[in-house]
């Protein structure tokens, strides 16, 4: 038998589509020389052959005819007498080329070459996993999701690779089926156990980023430029951007007509608002267009210590704040300034109206600690709100807000 079939060991080269022809025969290569130094001590005068496709290996021996008794080495030469009992018509000073049958090197030494080879390919395809997945850290691909765990998400993608999407790297409205196709951004690949591990994200601000390349062509041509993303993901986000080129509105650009092009991306981002605001050097204005959608009355900037006192109307604080604070969060992140509001009283009559730590005994402080989050520290400035408009901005019930108001009211009505 001159040559043997490892269409296991085969099959998985074949498998292994993106390890490129010449490696793969370069491994094989090393393999079965790795056999023939171990039997002969040499591999010098050896060819091995491979047919990637069928399956099939030749190793062909070659050595020089000489005369009878002049062998000097055994491994390149043959003596004539030996030759012909091979093939009668050779003559002394040809080139005898021989197949090597591939038992004769024992079951034991294949097994061995089978089960390198098997590390081998296995050391390739992680090696060309890791090097396509580096080469796309911060793309977005698109994974069908193939099991959800408590921690985690498994996806594959086109080529069946296993990929994880962690629960931190999850939006916290996400929820995924098995089956379906999501689209993740290509976070960081780490090694574990020598084992590839690709982690992909949908909270990462570059997730948002190549959202906004999708949709907004002038991002993609370089004609706006996304100088920089806040997220709270799920929740809410700041987008600022720049304009090479001054007949285009950035901003404008970016929302398109009626919001049509930032609302597929809102969708994706299970309803997150999206705030996008003209990038600008002046600390002042950048500082108020990042409170937006708030009215900022006056600001007071402390430049050396990056710090902002902002004043606002009463009715624009908690516009200011956000929900649980994520407006101004978000707005300190983007500006790198620390941001501190205030209300602004002048040129209103002075009005009666009483802190919320008066009603102490009254309302359990965690409530009155809810609404001041969203700005309101007064009686008056909870009033102000309707209790539909308390509810979206806090995560107090209805019925706690309506007996608040009701405290608050009946104060008021003794005085």
């Amino acid at each position: 038998m001159a040559s043997i079939n490892l269409i296991e060991s085969f099959q998985e080269f074949k498998d292994a589509e993106n390890i490129d022809r010449p490696t793969l025969m370069k491994v094989l290569e090393d393999v079965f020389k790795t056999l023939l130094r171990k039997k002969y001590g040499s591999d010098e005068n050896f060819d091995v052959i491979v047919n990637t496709e069928k399956g099939d290996l030749e190793i062909i021996r070659r050595r020089m005819i000489v005369e009878d008794g002049a062998v000097n080495d055994p491994l390149a030469e043959i003596a004539y007498k030996d030759a012909v009992k091979i093939e009668p018509d050779f003559e002394v000073g040809e080139e005898l080329y021989e197949e090597v049958d591939i038992m004769d090197f024992g079951r034991r030494a294949i097994l061995a070459a089978k089960q390198t080879l098997a590390s081998r390919i296995g050391d390739l395809k992680k090696n060309v996993l890791v090097k396509k997945y580096e080469d796309r850290i911060g793309e977005i691909i698109s994974a069908e999701v193939y099991q959800v765990w408590k921690k985690e998400v498994l996806l594959l993608d086109e080529d069946g690779s296993e990929l994880i999407l962690p629960k931190s790297e999850q939006i916290p409205q996400d929820y995924f089926k098995k089956g379906e196709n999501i689209r993740a951004v290509v976070k960081k690949v780490e090694l574990k156990n020598n084992t590839p591990v690709i982690i992909l994200s949908r909270t990462h601000p570059s997730f948002l980023a190549k959202l906004l390349e999708i949709e907004v062509p002038e991002i993609f041509d370089g004609l706006i430029v996304i100088k920089k993303i806040v997220r709270d993901p799920g929740e809410r986000a700041k987008v600022a951007v720049e304009s090479y080129d001054d007949r285009i509105d950035p901003v404008g650009a970016c929302v398109g007509m009626k919001g049509s092009r930032i609302h597929g991306i809102v969708r994706e981002l299970k309803n997150e608002n999206i705030d996008v605001i003209n990038w600008t050097n002046n600390i002042q204005l950048l500082i108020q267009r990042s409170l937006t959608p708030a009215k900022i009355s006056s600001m007071e900037i402390d430049q050396e210590n990056k710090r902002a006192d902002v004043y606002l109307k009463p009715d624009q604080v908690s516009l200011a704040i956000g929900r649980r604070g994520v407006n101004i969060k978000l707005a300190c992140e983007l500006t790198g300034y620390e941001i501190d509001v205030y209300r602004d009283d002048e040129g209103q009559e002075e009005e009666f109206d009483i802190d919320l730590d008066e009603f102490a005994d009254e309302i359990e402080p965690w409530v009155i600690e809810e609404l001041k989050r969203v700005g309101c520290d007064t009686a008056r400035s909870v009033l102000n709100l309707t209790v539909a408009e308390l509810e979206r901005r806090t995560d107090l019930e209805k019925e706690t807000i309506e007996e608040v108001r009701k405290v608050l009211q009946e104060e008021f009505e003794k005085e």
